[in-house]
């Protein structure tokens, strides 16, 4: 089957059903993101559509889309639901008639709908798919509790189905309607604080310690360059999942940075010692949401915590912004510098959507994904223990 993995289906054929990516109105793609109902920087037009156009083995991806008011071609037709979406054969190599979420270089898949007719949306968007032949969706890295996964719940419920939960665990997050030091306070205890303090202390000895916020797309442009160049230094460059060490991911990050942050979607926020940048991240914004994309360290003051540092002042502005309610930090679970400061928690997970019932090609998915898991499990949780021992030096 190959990529071709979802195939023609009572007639209609795939092309119908599946919308290239790039052919999508990112007009209507960025109306229908001001009216999500559950945010997600990372399906954001300009963010997904670059990777789309550069992301190492992420291009040339799909959508499932819905349409209310008129007819897809028609100037009257809304755009009400959106889901960037691959074959089951292309995201895992199994070769079963399923569609799952695009990977959108951050760990949150939530497809965007609109909030006004949320089931509708999610209704269309599964019947998009049944049109492609596909017998589920595979929903990658959604909140589990959030309101998408109720709406697919209630649709679900309607047609006597319901859906599984693949996997799940869960992720630090920020309440940033809390006081910011009354949180840190509570997070870390004045003992940790305390040696915080010190380090930093210690690294003004290198020059002024400085916690800038990058905006404009010029700043973000030149901020970013930062951040690369940070990132290309570390660990990260040891694994090969810089950003920079790719052509074609550090094309997707500059396009991707500079046009979100013309609409106020992106920041990078920078520490520095005197006039040396010390850490660097990303961070996305979506409705009243952060997103904490990517964190990138000078390791030679990997003894002062560079990232600690930058994450405290970090929570110290989100805290401050009233247009933020919440910060994700779309990282690992159990990742050790962000769940002792964040201490709010995310349920996430991936999530299998019959999309007729009774189908005995669904419990065929599932068991193909049962056992993916149960092979890969062992090799994954490795990684999982060397990478946390790396993280801690930041």
């Amino acid at each position: 089957m190959r990529d071709a993995a979802v195939t023609r289906s009572q007639g209609t054929s795939r092309s119908d059903a599946l919308t290239p990516l790039a052919a999508i109105s990112a007009e209507r793609w960025r109306t229908l993101a001001e009216r999500a109902v559950e945010p997600n920087g990372y399906y954001l037009p300009d963010w997904e559509l670059a990777i789309d156009a550069f992301a190492r083995g992420r291009t040339s991806v799909s959508a499932l889309a819905a349409w209310g008011g008129a007819p897809a071609a028609e100037p009257a037709a809304r755009l009400i639901g959106l889901m960037p979406a691959i074959s089951l054969w292309r995201a895992y190599r199994i070769p079963l008639p399923a569609l799952v979420s695009a990977d959108p270089y951050g760990s949150l898949c939530t497809p965007l709908l609109d909030r006004e007719i949320t089931g509708e949306a999610a209704a269309q968007l599964m019947s998009r798919a049944r049109d492609a032949g596909a017998h589920a969706l595979i929903l990658r890295d959604v909140a589990l509790d959030g309101a998408v996964m109720k709406t697919f719940a209630d649709v679900l419920e309607r047609g006597d189905m319901r859906s599984r939960v693949l996997q799940s665990h869960v992720r630090a997050s920020l309440d940033a309607t809390r006081d910011a030091d009354e949180l840190l306070r509570d997070a870390l205890g004045a003992k940790k604080l305390k040696e915080l303090r010190r380090q930093r202390n210690r690294l003004a000895e290198h020059g002024e310690v400085a916690f800038d916020v990058a905006r404009t797309p010029g700043d973000v442009a030149r901020a970013l360059e930062n951040f690369l160049t940070l990132e290309a230094s570390g660990w990260k460059a040891e694994r090969g999942t810089a950003l920079a060490q790719d052509d074609g991911d550090a094309a997707f990050i500059r396009r991707a940075a500079t046009a979100m942050a013309e609409n106020g979607q992106c920041e990078i926020v920078t520490l520095r010692a005197g006039a040396a940048p010390v850490a660097a991240a990303i961070v996305l914004r979506h409705q009243d949401r952060a997103f904490y994309f990517k964190l990138g360290v000078d390791e030679r003051f990997a003894k002062l915590s560079p990232g600690v540092q930058l994450t405290l002042d970090l929570t110290r502005h989100l805290c401050a912004d009233p247009a933020i309610a919440m910060a994700d930090s779309t990282a690992a679970a159990d990742h050790p510098m962000i769940n002792p400061i964040w201490r709010g928690r995310l349920a996430i997970g991936d999530v299998l959507i019959p999309l007729r019932r009774n189908d005995p090609m669904v419990a065929l998915i599932h068991g193909a994904m049962a056992l993916r898991k149960r092979i890969r499990e062992p090799a994954r949780r490795a990684v999982h223990m060397i990478r946390k021992l790396k993280e801690k030096r930041t």
